[in-house]
C-alpha cells in the first residue's frame, strides 16, 4: 500500500482512507453515551427533588401546562395563510425530526388548540373539555399525533423539560418482606427491588394534601407565570399500596418521623423518564380492542391476583395499567380514529373535570392528562344521530364536553406543492423563505425520481418545472369557495392572493384587505385531496408517453399539461367524488392551465432575453437619482462630492429600460407631467419614505429591496414578445421545432435551452418540450 492510500489517524477521532475522511467507529459509541448521559439523571431523594423543583419549577407542571411549555419552547415563525400573516408555533413543524411529520397549514386551528391548552392549564373554564380535532383524510390529523409524540419526547430530554416520577422499594421494611412486582417471582435484592409507578405518578402526590398545598403556594409565589403549577389528586393505586405497606410497618415499629421513614431514599426515589407512548403518552388506535375498562385503564391479571391478594381484597399491584389513560397519565392521552371508539367517549365524560377513573369497585385512580380525540367527519354523524330528540338527546352531555377544531384541506399553493413533494420524495424540511420570490422558486421546481419500468430497467423520470405547481394549484382551486370571488377575478386569482397575501395588477400591488373575501366562505371543506394527486402522479411516472425526439428522452418527462389532463380525466372514476363535484372540478381546470402556461411563457421569455436584463446596480442608481430629484436633494458621487441628480440617466432608464416613455414625454431631458407623476407615485411612494428620510450616513439605496417596487420588479425580470422582435429581427417561432442551421432562430434556441437549464433547473428534454409548447402558441399571434 502506498503512503497516499494508507489510512492516517487524526486528533479529532477521524481518519483518512484513500482521501476519504471517516470517523473512528468508537466515536459513534461515545456520541451515544453522551446523548444518554444528557438525557437521564441518577435517581434522587424526595428532598433533593423538591429542591430541584424550586430551581426549575417547570419540571413540576401539570399535564396541560407541560404540553403548553413544550409547544412554546420551540418558538414561533411568521407564515402567510389565506393571504394573512400569522404566527405559527414551530413545534408543529416537527423540528426535532427535520420536519418529517410537520403539519402543513391549518395554523389557525393549531393556534386555537394552543389557546385551549392555555385556558385549560390556567383553569379558566375549559377544564372539563375534551379537545376534538376533526377533518377529512389527508389534512394532517395523523401528523399532529406524531408531532405531539415527537415534540414531547424531545422536550422531556431537555433540562427545562425534565419529567419525573417515583419508584418504590419495600424490601427491608421487615425481615420477611415480600417484594413488589408487576409480574410475580421471588424478590431479589438491590436494584431489582425497585419498581416505578406504572402510571408516572407525580412525585409531589406523595405529600399529604395540606403540605402539598403549602409547597405549591410557596413555589408559585416564586414563579413569574400567569399559569400556576397545579398538582391535584392522590398517589396512584400501585404507589399507594407501597406507601400504605411501608407506613404500617414503620408504625408498628414505633417510628417517630413516619413520613420521613416511608419516603426515605431506601424506599422512595424520584427518577426522570422520557415521555413516549406508554410513558406519559397514551395512544388508542383504531384497531385496539377489549372491554371499555381494558382500553381505558387496563385489566386484572388473574395469576397475580392469587399471589398478591391483600386481606381478601384485590391488590392494585395485580393490575396491568396498560390502558390509554394509564399510559397517558401525567401528560397526554390521544384517541385516534375516535369514531371506532365512540363507546368509550361517554366513559370519559367525568375524567377531565373530576380527574379520576375507576380500576374496580373501591379502587380509583386519579388522572392528570390532556385528552385529545382525533376523527374523520363520520364521528359527528354518530354524535348527531339523536339530535332530533332535542333535550332528550342521550349524547347531549358528551357533545357539550367536546371542544371541536376542524382541520381543512390546504388552501395555499406553496403548502400544497410542499405536501405533494413530500408524498413523492424523501424531502422533509419545512419550507421557510424570506420573500415570496424564494417561495415561488421552490413551488416551480422540478422533481426527478428513479422508476423501474416493466422490463426491470431503472430510468430517471422528470416532473418538469411547474408540474408540481400545476397539480397543487388545481387541487387548491377545487377547494376554494367561488361565491366571494370579485368581478374580474377568478379562482386562480383568489388562490394566488391566499398564497402571497397580495395580487399584482399591472404596476399596482393589491393587498388581501382590498378584496372582499367572505370569512365564512367554505374554503378547504371539500376538494381534491393530496392522496388523489399523489396516485395520479405515480401512475403517470409508470406510463409510457407517445412522444419522441432523435436525441432527448422526452418520453421520460411529465409536463404540467400531462398532469392536469390526467387529474381531470380520472375524476369520473374516483369514488371519492360525487357527480356534482366531478363536474365542478372539471370546470375549474381552464384557468389553471392558462396560469401555468403564462408561467412557462415567462420562463422562455426570460431565457431568450437573459443577456438583455437590466443589472440591479443600474436600477439602484436610477432610484437614487429619482429620490434625490423628487426630494430636491443632491447625491454623492464616487469622489465624495455632492451633485445634482442626472436628468439624462433618468431619461435613458425610463425610455430604454422601462419602455414607458418616449421623446414626446420630455423637453430635452426635462420630464413632462406624466413622467413627473410616474416618478413621484410609482417609484418614490412605492418605497418606505420614512426609512429613506431617516437614513443614517451609512444608508444606501442598496439597503432597500428594490425588487419589491412593482414597476421596478417588472423591469428586472419581465419582457414581452415585442422585446424579442426588436432584439432578434430575424427570429421566426414557426422554425423553433427544427430551426435551420446558421439562422438567428437556431442561435436563439440554443441559448434559450441552455439558459432554461441554468436559470430554472430544466433538463434539456423538459426545456425542449416547454419551449416547443410555448412557441406553438406564440407563432399564432407572431405576425
Amino acid at each position: 500500500m502506498t503512503d497516499e492510500h494508507r489510512a492516517t489517524e487524526r486528533d479529532d477521532g477521524t481518519s483518512t482512507d484513500g482521501g476519504t475522511r471517516r470517523r473512528d467507529p468508537t466515536a459513534f459509541i461515545d456520541a451515544a453515551d453522551e446523548s444518554l448521559e444528557e438525557t437521564y439523571e441518577p435517581p434522587m431523594s424526595l428532598s433533593e427533588y423538591v429542591e430541584a423543583v424550586f430551581e426549575q419549577p417547570s419540571t413540576a407542571s401539570h399535564a396541560s401546562k407541560y404540553l403548553l411549555q413544550a409547544i412554546e419552547a420551540a418558538g414561533t415563525r411568521t407564515v402567510v395563510e389565506e393571504g394573512e400573516e400569522k404566527q405559527r408555533y414551530r413545534f408543529f413543524d416537527d423540528p426535532h425530526n427535520d420536519g418529517e411529520h410537520a403539519i402543513l397549514g391549518n395554523t389557525e386551528v393549531l393556534n386555537a388548540f394552543v389557546d385551549d391548552l392555555r385556558s385549560i392549564a390556567a383553569g379558566r373554564g375549559k377544564d372539563e373539555k375534551i379537545v376534538w380535532l376533526e377533518g377529512p383524510t389527508a389534512t394532517g390529523k395523523s401528523e399532529l399525533k406524531r408531532c405531539l409524540i415527537n415534540g414531547l419526547r424531545e422536550y422531556s430530554k431537555t433540562t427545562e423539560g425534565r419529567r419525573y416520577t417515583v419508584e418504590w422499594n419495600v424490601a427491608g421494611a421487615e425481615d420477611s418482606s415480600g417484594g413488589m412486582t408487576y409480574g410475580g417471582g421471588e424478590p431479589v435484592s438491590d436494584e431489582d427491588d425497585w419498581y416505578a409507578s406504572p402510571v408516572q405518578a407525580h412525585p409531589l402526590t406523595v405529600f399529604p394534601e395540606d403540605v402539598r398545598e403549602e409547597l405549591l403556594a410557596d413555589l408559585n409565589a416564586r414563579v413569574e407565570d400567569h399559569i400556576p403549577v397545579r398538582v391535584e389528586g392522590r398517589l396512584d393505586p400501585f404507589s399507594r399500596e407501597a406507601y400504605d405497606y411501608l407506613e404500617e410497618q414503620y408504625r408498628r415499629q414505633g417510628a417517630e418521623d413516619l413520613f420521613s421513614a416511608v419516603t426515605d431514599s431506601e424506599h422512595l426515589r424520584v427518577k426522570n423518564y422520557i415521555a413516549d407512548v406508554g410513558s406519559g403518552i397514551g395512544v388508542l388506535h383504531s384497531e385496539d380492542d377489549g372491554s371499555p375498562k381494558e382500553r381505558l385503564v387496563g385489566s386484572w391479571m388473574a395469576g397475580m391476583l392469587r399471589e398478591l391478594d391483600s386481606r381478601g381484597r384485590k391488590n392494585p399491584q395485580a393490575f396491568s395499567y396498560d390502558g390509554v389513560l394509564s399510559q397517558g397519565n401525567g401528560l397526554l392521552t390521544i384517541v385516534e380514529d375516535a369514531a371506532q371508539h365512540a363507546d368509550l367517549l361517554q366513559k370519559l365524560l367525568n375524567v377531565p373535570d373530576e380527574g379520576t377513573v375507576k380500576l374496580d369497585k373501591g379502587i380509583g385512580m386519579d388522572i392528570d392528562t390532556q385528552m385529545v380525540i382525533i376523527s374523520n367527519p363520520d364521528l359527528e354523524a354518530q354524535l348527531n344521530q339523536h339530535a332530533d330528540r332535542s333535550g332528550a338527546d342521550p349524547l347531549k352531555a358528551l357533545k357539550r364536553r367536546l371542544d371541536k377544531h376542524e382541520f381543512t384541506y390546504l388552501t395555499n399553493l406553496s403548502l400544497e406543492a410542499e405536501l405533494i413533494r413530500r408524498e413523492l420524495t424523501s424531502e422533509t424540511s419545512v419550507w421557510e423563505a424570506n420573500s415570496y420570490d424564494e417561495l415561488a422558486a421552490k413551488i416551480r421546481q422540478p422533481v426527478r425520481v428513479q422508476v423501474r419500468d416493466g422490463q426491470g430497467v431503472v430510468r430517471e423520470k422528470e416532473l418538469a418545472p411547474h408540474a408540481i405547481e400545476a397539480a397543487g394549484l388545481y387541487a387548491v382551486v377545487t377547494r376554494l369557495d367561488g361565491e366571494d370571488v370579485p368581478p374580474g377575478l377568478d379562482l386562480v386569482d383568489k388562490a394566488l392572493v391566499f398564497d402571497r397575501g397580495y395580487l399584482r395588477d399591472g404596476d399596482e400591488r393589491r393587498e388581501k384587505e382590498a378584496f372582499d373575501f367572505d370569512d365564512e366562505a367554505e374554503d378547504g371543506d371539500t376538494g381534491i385531496p393530496v392522496t388523489y394527486t399523489r396516485d395520479i402522479i405515480a401512475d403517470l411516472l409508470q406510463t409510457e408517453r407517445d412522444r419522441h425526439h432523435p436525441e432527448l428522452a422526452v418520453e421520460d418527462v411529465v409536463m404540467p399539461r400531462d398532469l392536469l389532463n390526467r387529474m381531470a380525466e380520472e375524476l369520473g372514476d374516483a369514488p371519492v367524488f360525487g357527480p356534482n363535484e366531478k363536474t365542478e372540478f372539471e370546470n375549474r381546470l381552464v384557468p389553471v392551465k392558462n396560469h401555468v402556461f403564462t408561467e412557462q411563457e415567462d420562463d422562455v421569455l426570460e431565457a431568450i432575453m437573459r443577456e438583455k436584463r437590466v443589472e440591479e446596480e443600474t436600477v439602484e442608481e436610477y432610484i437614487e437619482h429619482v429620490y434625490a430629484w423628487v426630494e430636491d436633494e443632491q447625491i454623492e458621487n464616487d469622489r465624495g462630492e455632492l451633485e445634482e441628480p442626472d436628468p439624462l440617466k433618468m431619461k435613458v432608464f425610463e425610455t430604454e429600460h422601462l419602455g414607458r416613455f418616449d421623446e414626446d414625454d420630455y423637453d430635452g431631458t426635462e420630464p413632462g407631467g406624466a413622467v413627473t407623476e410616474f416618478r413621484a407615485d410609482k417609484v418614490v411612494t412605492a418605497l418606505n419614505r420614512h426609512a429613506w428620510r431617516n437614513r443614517d450616513e451609512e444608508f444606501r439605496v442598496g439597503d432597500v429591496n428594490v425588487k419589491e417596487i412593482p414597476v421596478i420588479k417588472a423591469v428586472l425580470g419581465t419582457h414581452d414578445w415585442d422585446d424579442v422582435r426588436r432584439t432578434f429581427p430575424d427570429f421566426d417561432p414557426d422554425q423553433w421545432s427544427d430551426p435551420p442551421s446558421g439562422t438567428e432562430t437556431a442561435e436563439v434556441k440554443a441559448d434559450t435551452i441552455r439558459n432554461m437549464q441554468e436559470l430554472f433547473d430544466y433538463s434539456e428534454a423538459s426545456a425542449e418540450m416547454t419551449s416547443r409548447h410555448v412557441m406553438s402558441q406564440v407563432s399564432y399571434r407572431w405576425e
